[in-house]
């Protein structure tokens, strides 16, 4: 805050080539600081204290929002206490006399339902009506049957929450624009009461922007209904907005009613540079009359389900002989979103699932909602797995309404038939009685098609819903309304420099610490692990024989247990998934041989090895590769490995990659060098790229000789 204030001050005041200098001594300071980059920019309120766990796996940080909000940031607890909730009090120490902060805030039973199992959560507390965080001592999770304090952390008496701010009205220039004291309720919303405007101006808006006074280089704002239309006419209404995700009130200097086609100031309000108000978190919902806390408000349907908590809702409703579905998912934009009958009524189960994947195109900037049928857990052959019914020859049930991607979150809404004449792929769609429904988000593969999702992904419990029904509402939130979850750091790439016998398993892909951070590639449930590495890139010398210890299972009936081993120069693999077209486009250096008749047939397969979780999927709990490969157990079937001795040709390309050929992207990159290559020179990966080197080299100059002249001007 304090270097943006500051280069912000220097830039409005100073000449462009002393601008030039700032630029570059900003420049350093990021790099010097970018390991602590997350910490330095994000903001969760006044810190509290971490919660100290006492059991049943109790965690989290602890920070006080506003008067009234808590937020517990990366929560941990194994729910199996049976009446464990949020708990507060007054007293010197942890006890039952206290009170129960709600969690979720909205249930709808007369008591709060106890906590359930968190994993790296975050949550919001708001305390109950008249309650502040100065009137308590403690916050616990608390168990009220056996009266047992599960993890404890102490609030500071010291202690001030951020508070909103008041500011001055709009000033008055024109189109009749007047207003109340604007107010500042957290970083990313303002309260406009009392607003008066004409609406005569022909293209104005809610604009924010940096600077001593509006100009036209700035950002809109969405008005009351998170619309960015021009602005109507206001006649004394009191509203709320929020700025963009991107920005918050410690980046604007400005709020202004702007008219874009002439460049004029109807009016505006100057925001302060000490702020200190409580952050974006979600906390503070849209309450007035002409607002809506769900941007996509024009969707609602009466009845909604939350599938995935915190991730994935289906709203509906049953409209003749059709059956309308919204899927709201807060996911990726490389994702899709799955919903649909389970394939048997009795308990939940994806073989036979009647499902509909939908899923946002970016590159043409579109919508899908396409029909499946599930009979195996693999992908589609054309005859079995996870297929879309045209290709199954029938026909895709599943129209599409609208979709809309905003905010991380992505909406959208189709169609399809109450009853089908599509028996074998299709099930009719159960209207009066409760149906077992089943639903899943995961990674987009090659062509649109939905990769193979985390287990943590998809629906595991028995959720019912009757479709006929009417204000089944039961979803806690709007998805809109949540926290976007911090980014988690990928690990670093693992490297394997100078061995010449590697032992080729499968495992976990890692979620979006692994696989898919280090790649930019959707992937399956499992990946290459190469001397128990994830993914490592591998270097090998021209003229030099290689050996490969192969486990990756040998018995082409198990999908899922099948990937025999090879070397191409296709980022994607999966030869034998490709049609011959396809195939001719591939270079094979090793592993795939042809028969007489010219079929290919891979030669290298091997017992089935796999790195299993000891419990479940800790990847998004570990900051290194190394913590979460201690957290799998190894698990292989009968029999032995296969073995590929590979002679490294010297026309092999600079770079290839080992694969698995029956699923793409599971293998990562080979990189091929001269005989007598020096390895020192990749054995740091930080400092391969000699450009970066060479910047840092002259930014840490340049920085030096501004350092220098700043002390020199200092001493004078």
């Amino acid at each position: 805050m304090a270097v943006r204030m500051a280069t912000k001050q220097y830039f409005t005041t100073n000449s462009n080539s002393n601008n030039i200098i700032v630029v570059v001594l900003y420049f350093t300071i990021l790099v010097l600081n970018s390991g602590d980059a997350g910490t330095l920019n994000e903001n969760y309120g006044r810190y509290i204290g971490s919660f100290k766990g006492l059991a049943h796996g109790v965690r989290g940080t602890v920070y006080a929002v506003d008067e009234n909000t808590l937020y517990v940031r990366g929560f941990f607890y194994d729910g199996i206490g049976p009446t464990a909730y949020f708990w507060a009090g007054k007293s010197s120490r942890i006890s039952p006399d206290g009170f129960t902060i709600p969690y979720p805030e909205d249930y709808p039973a007369m008591e709060p339902p106890p906590l359930q199992t968190h994993n790296n959560s975050n949550i919001i507390l708001r305390l109950p009506a008249g309650k502040r965080i100065k009137d308590i001592k403690w916050l616990s999770v608390w168990c009220r049957r056996f009266t047992v304090n599960f993890g404890e952390v102490f609030i500071p008496s010291t202690l001030d929450p951020p508070k909103p701010r008041i500011l001055p009205e709009f000033k008055r220039f024109a189109h009749g624009l007047r207003s109340g004291n604007i107010s500042i309720l957290d970083a990313r919303t303002f309260y406009i009461p009392n607003l008066h405007y004409d609406g005569l101006g022909p293209d104005a808006y809610f604009f924010v922007g940096n600077g001593s006074e509006p100009s036209p280089y700035g950002v809109k704002v969405p008005n009351e209904v998170g619309s960015l239309e021009p602005l109507k006419g206001y006649q004394g209404e009191d509203i709320e907005i929020q700025l963009p995700r991107s920005l918050t009130m410690h980046s604007i200097d400005w709020l202004a009613v702007w008219c874009v086609q002439y460049t004029h100031n109807f009016g505006h309000v100057n925001i302060p540079d000490d702020l200190d108000v409580p952050p974006a978190l979600g906390q503070t919902k849209l309450t007035t009359s002409s607002t809506t806390s769900d941007p996509e408000g024009h969707w609602e349907m009466s009845n909604c389900r939350d599938l995935l908590p915190g991730k994935l809702q289906v709203h509906w409703e049953v409209q003749g002989d059709w059956v309308q579905v919204q899927l709201t998912g807060k996911i990726r934009e490389d994702q899709y979103m799955a919903f649909g009958l389970s394939g048997n009524q009795k308990s939940v189960t994806m073989l036979g699932g009647d499902v509909a994947v939908t899923f946002y195109d970016r590159a043409r900037n579109s919508f899908h909602a396409e029909d499946y049928y599930m009979s195996a857990t693999t992908g589609c052959d054309g005859k079995n797995g996870v297929c879309p019914d045209e290709r199954l020859g029938g026909r895709n049930d599943a129209v599409l309404v609208t979709g809309t991607r905003r905010n991380g979150v992505t909406c959208v809404v189709y169609r399809r038939p109450v009853q089908t004449n599509e028996a074998v792929n299709d099930q009719p769609v159960p209207v009066d009685v409760d149906a077992l429904v089943i639903a899943a988000v995961g990674p987009l593969a090659g062509s649109d098609q939905p990769g193979a999702h985390a287990v943590q992904d998809m629906t595991t419990d028995e959720i019912r819903i009757t479709f006929s029904s009417r204000d089944d509402h039961t979803c806690s939130t709007s998805l809109f309304n949540l926290d976007d979850d911090m980014e988690l750091s990928a690990w670093p790439p693992n490297i394997i420099i100078g061995e010449n016998k590697f032992t080729a398993r499968l495992g976990p892909s890692g979620g979006v610490r692994g696989y898919m951070s280090i790649t930019g590639y959707p992937t399956g449930d499992v990946v290459w692990y190469i001397n128990d590495k994830l993914i490592p890139e591998i270097y090998v010398e021209r003229k030099q024989t290689y050996t490969f210890y192969v486990e990756g299972g040998n018995e082409p009936s198990k999908a899922e247990h099948y990937h025999p081993f090879y070397i191409t120069d296709s980022a994607e693999g999966g030869f034998g998934q490709k049609d011959d077209a396809e195939q001719r486009k591939q270079r094979v250096f090793a592993g795939i041989v042809y028969d007489s008749d010219g079929y290919p047939f891979p030669t290298t397969a091997g017992r089935f090895c796999e790195w299993k979780f000891k419990s479940y999927d800790r990847s998004a709990e570990m900051e290194t590769f190394q913590a979460f490969f201690d957290s799998l157990k190894l698990s292989c079937e009968e029999g032995n490995p296969d073995i590929l001795n590979w002679t490294v040709a010297e026309e092999t390309p600079d770079l290839v990659y080992y694969q698995s050929y029956s699923q793409t992207n599971v293998g990562w990159k080979i990189h091929v060098v001269d005989p007598g290559y020096k390895w020192n020179d990749d054995k740091n990966a930080a400092t391969r790229n000699p450009r970066f080197v060479d910047l840092l080299l002259l930014t840490c100059a340049v920085s030096i000789i501004v350092v220098e002249r700043f002390f020199t001007i200092s001493l004078l």
